[in-house]
């Protein structure tokens, strides 16, 4: 009988830095005064690697982070991108929408991992607040943790009133 060995898999965004980034974002979300946030990062296979809801989060608010997150990584870029670009393709939106079993959310909130040389290694969705601050909280959770987001910053009015 030969010996049975499990191979090491490489893994380019681990547990313990998806949990950092989760937690880095509910701090922000916190320090701004955010409603509750519920934040999902997945691995670059569309793989959810990290979650948490705060208390007084919706029953809609893991799908909608989720959503945000894996339409970042099904189109290669950010969801506030997707959104801004396909604004006035509502047709394509849908198609979109129906690829990916309803898992595209087309609003500010889902941001891309990347690490050494710019490769996306994953995505980080947050739903609980306006769009523009979801993001906001994603944005500088990645930067916290020592990866590049991109974008690579946040609008510049996302703590305004009515955002």
């Amino acid at each position: 009988m030969s010996d049975y060995y499990v191979k090491h898999l490489v893994v380019p965004l681990p547990l313990a830095t998806a949990t950092k980034i989760v937690d880095f974002a509910l701090e922000f979300g916190k320090a701004a005064q955010l409603l509750p946030l519920t934040v999902a990062v997945l691995d670059v296979g569309g793989n959810l690697v990290a979650f948490k809801r705060e208390d007084g989060c919706g029953i809609l608010r893991g799908d909608v982070a989720i959503g945000k997150a894996w339409g970042a990584l099904g189109m290669g870029i950010s969801s506030r991108t997707i959104r801004d670009r396909l604004s006035d393709r509502p047709a394509f939106q849908g198609a979109l929408s129906a690829a990916s079993q309803g898992r595209f959310i087309p609003v500010p909130g889902g941001v891309l991992i990347c690490g050494e040389n710019d490769d996306v290694i994953g995505a980080v969705g947050i739903s609980g607040d306006a769009s523009d601050k979801d993001e906001y909280c994603a944005i500088m959770a990645v930067q916290k943790a020592g990866l590049k987001p991109s974008p690579e910053k946040p609008v510049e009015n996302w703590n305004e009133a009515g955002l």
